[in-house]
This record gives structure tokens, sequence and C-alpha cells, in this order.
């Protein structure tokens, strides 16, 4: 792409991005629009989530239109915050952008700046040193304790996700399972006594329901770090599966002559349905 043609591509994001802060800021205003001026911040969180989840599910499809107008929808969301804390005077969209900007050029000094970083691994090293020098930096500006480490893993984050999270955070100081070989087996280990309590708590003569939920909760807190030692993203791979059960269910569907045909059948011929769906999308994957 020729520089002239950037900066043109440059120009145009810019006026479309304009025209959408207008816009919002139209739909908040007194002449705007009921809903959308009922809203506040704890009403429109939800609608964050969903919209993300709509972006990773456009991207796993690689459905490029369908893309462009969640990316839009998650946009949109930025938008929203970003005016309603205009108008309780905490910040603006200009000051969401500017916070932004000094932040990337900040944490690229190899482009930025005169450092020097030879691969992708030395970018990820130079990006989580700044953050640790801003993090001390904004400690001693407002005097507050220094909370820990985990503090940085948002509690309203997904499970898995926030499972990954905490178990790499805390890696960075060494507290994590050993993996020697690189293979997990340490934690393959891991994983199979925790199931084997979650199986003596549940077959026990007075199993309670708080302590097999503490021993399920370990299992699955084992597994998703069990999934990052293995580098493999738990969240994803989860989806993935999400996506297979819902081929082969639908497949049990139509084999079985609409959604109401599984109604009625017995644990056999259920299992028999699943088994034919399996085997049909092994010959046709």
């Amino acid at each position: 792409m020729a520089e002239s043609e950037r900066k043109g591509n440059v120009m145009a994001g810019a006026g479309a991005i304009a025209e959408a802060i207008a816009i919002m800021a139209r739909l908040r205003g007194p002449d705007g629009c009921p809903w959308d001026r009922e809203q506040s911040f704890d009403s429109i969180k939800r609608h964050t989530l969903e919209e993300t989840y709509e972006v990773f599910d456009a991207i796993e499809r690689r459905a490029w239109p369908e893309l462009k107008d969640e990316l839009g929808d998650l946009l949109l969301q930025v938008l929203f915050y970003a005016q309603m804390a205009s108008e309780a005077g905490y910040f603006d969209i200009g000051d969401v952008a500017a916070n932004l900007n000094a932040k990337l050029i900040r944490r690229h000094p190899h482009i930025f700046g005169g450092a020097e970083a030879a691969d992708a691994d030395a970018v990820v090293r130079n990006w989580e040193r700044i953050k640790r020098e801003e993090r001390r930096a904004g400690s001693s500006d407002d005097g507050a304790k220094p909370g820990s480490l985990l503090d940085e893993v948002p509690r309203s984050m997904p499970a898995v996700m926030e499972a990954a999270k905490l178990g790499s955070k805390a890696a960075k100081v060494g507290f994590d399972w050993p993996n020697a070989d690189g293979t997990g087996a340490e934690l393959f280990a891991k994983l199979e006594e925790e199931i084997g309590e979650l199986r003596a708590e549940v077959t026990s003569g007075a199993p309670t329901a708080a302590a097999a939920v503490e021993e399920l909760g370990d299992v699955l807190f084992t597994a998703v770090n069990l999934s990052r030692h293995l580098k493999i993203d738990a969240e994803f791979a989860l989806r993935e599966t999400n996506a297979k059960f819902r081929r082969r269910f639908g497949a049990m569907e139509m084999a079985a002559g609409g959604r109401d045909g599984l109604e009625g059948r017995t644990a056999e011929e259920l299992e028999a349905l699943w088994l034919a769906a399996k085997a049909e999308e092994r010959r046709n994957p």
C-alpha cells in the first residue's frame, strides 16, 4: 500500500470515528434516545462481554463481513463508556485515545525510542518490564499500599480465563507446577490427584455440596493450568469443544427427524445416534 493511500485511509477512518462520537453524544443528549439516555456503566457492561464473544465467534468462523459489524458493536461500547464518563466529568474519548497513544509509544521503545528488541519474546519482556515500572510509579504517586500481584487479574473475567491468568501471574515469581520436560507430566499427575479427591468426596457416605464444589473447582483450575503449560488456550479449546458438541448434537437431531425426534428415545438409542454422528464427522471432516 502506497504511503499516500495509507494516509488517506487513516484520515477517512478518523472522520468516521469522529462522526460516531458525535452520534453517540446526540443519542445521550436531551433530545436523544430514551433507551440510550437511561443506560449506566453497570447496565452496559454485560453487553460489552457479549460483544467481545461475538467478535471471537466471527474470527473463529472466518466470517470477515460479520467481524466488521461485530468490531463496530465493540467500538460502540467504548464510545458509550467514554460518553457517560464525559457527562460525569471523569474523562472523555479524547483522554482515552491520548492515554492509549502515550502507552503504545511508551511500551514500544524499540520503535519510538532507542531500545532494541531482537524478536517477539524480547518485545514481550520489554512490555512486561515497562508495565511493572508504570505500576510502581503509580503506587508512589498516590501513596496507595501496593496490592497483590494477583490484583492485576480482574475478577470479572470468565472463570477459565481468570484461572489461566492467575496461574501465569503466580508463575512469574516462580510459584508454579514443575514442567521439566515440557509435556506437563507433573500436572497430569496433579490432575489425576484432584479427580481422585473429587471422586472420593462424591462417593463418600455423607458428601456435602460445598466440598464437592471445592473439589470440582480444583479439578478445573488444574486442567486450565495444564493447558497453560501445554501452550494451549483453555478458553478457545473449550469453545472448540462446544462447537463440536453443537455439530454432533445437530447431526443427531437430523438423523432422528428433527429437534423433537430425540424426545422419548432410550439412552442406548441416543448413544447410538451420537456414535453415528461422530463416525460421520470423521468420514467427512
